[in-house]
């Protein structure tokens, strides 16, 4: 596993803020604020970027980009979908696109946008270390209104490799060909604390491991070492040198697990994109595993 070969996935504040300043990168650099959160949670990601974002920011909606045809939440996009809907914001295939948000973490749903860039053939995108939070910790400048850019045109085309869908997981039941990691809370994976959407009961895929996304962070909002990442994964007995997927609620902090093992120089991890509420909608009972209510038909 040769890190030497990865495009840089994290950049800090001090160097974004240098990047912005000398503008050298020139339309070359293109941030991305990719906040979006849980209903309850009862934050406007589309206000609170007209209030503040780093200069220069795009605001990408991770709602909008996605398969509206889909029962499930913010499914990919089709590729021509996604390349107009970048292109709208100005991303070019020789853009540096620098992703962050505005989450109490550091680094919430930022990710998501990170692997979607990657999943449709981007490797220019690093994530803003830290997030909107540390940026504004550390004092850099900010901005706000709208931002108004030019649009430009994107190519974009899907790397199957790194969605996994509903099928290929439900085979895995049986065929072992994968690890499975779940990034929720420990509480929704065991079945104790509730989903956050109406009607999906908690619980995880038989087979599957817990690493919550959190545990990929420091307490300042910071990604961990990827010695620090490498050892969690160590501890939760997940073998980077095998096949590893990672899911979650809806497909978003599921690209954490995807982020830390790129840290630690494996790219290849794979999301499933219908995550848990699709696989609640889907799946047996027998196969939602569950300490509290489970799934009755």
């Amino acid at each position: 596993m040769s890190q030497q070969l990865l495009y840089r996935a994290l950049v800090s504040a001090k160097w974004l803020s240098e990047a912005i300043k000398s503008q050298q990168a020139g339309l070359a650099l293109r941030i991305v604020d990719a906040s979006w959160y849980l209903p309850k949670m009862k934050r406007d990601p589309k206000r609170e970027f007209e209030e503040r974002h780093i200069p220069g920011a795009v605001f990408f909606d991770i709602d909008q980009c996605s398969d509206r045809t889909s029962p499930y939440d913010h499914m990919l996009p089709k590729a021509s979908d996604f390349a107009e809907y970048v292109g709208k914001l100005g991303v070019r295939n020789d853009s540096h696109v620098v992703v962050y948000d505005g989450s109490d973490q550091g680094l919430f749903s930022a990710p998501r946008v990170w692997w979607m860039f990657r999943v449709f053939g981007h490797e220019a995108v690093s994530l803003l270390d830290g997030g909107l939070k540390n940026w504004q910790r550390e004092g850099n400048a900010l901005s706000s209104g709208k931002t108004q850019v030019a649009p430009s045109e994107f190519h974009a085309s899907l790397d199957k490799s790194l969605v996994k869908t509903y099928e290929d997981v439900l085979d895995n039941l049986d065929s072992h060909r994968f690890q499975l990691v779940d990034a929720r809370a420990a509480g929704r994976f065991r079945g104790v604390e509730p989903e956050p959407r109406d009607g999906i009961e908690p619980g995880h895929v038989p087979g599957s491991t817990s690493i919550p996304f959190t545990d990929f962070l420091t307490e300042s909002g910071f990604e961990k070492t990827p010695e620090q990442i490498r050892t969690l994964f160590q501890e939760k007995k997940v073998d980077l040198l095998k096949p590893v997927v990672a899911t979650c609620g809806s497909g978003v902090t599921a690209c954490h697990v995807a982020l830390g093992a790129y840290l630690c120089g494996k790219p290849d991890v794979a999301v499933y994109d219908g995550a848990w509420v699709e696989w609640y909608m889907r799946a047996q009972p027998e196969n939602i595993i569950s300490e509290g209510k489970g799934k009755t038909l």
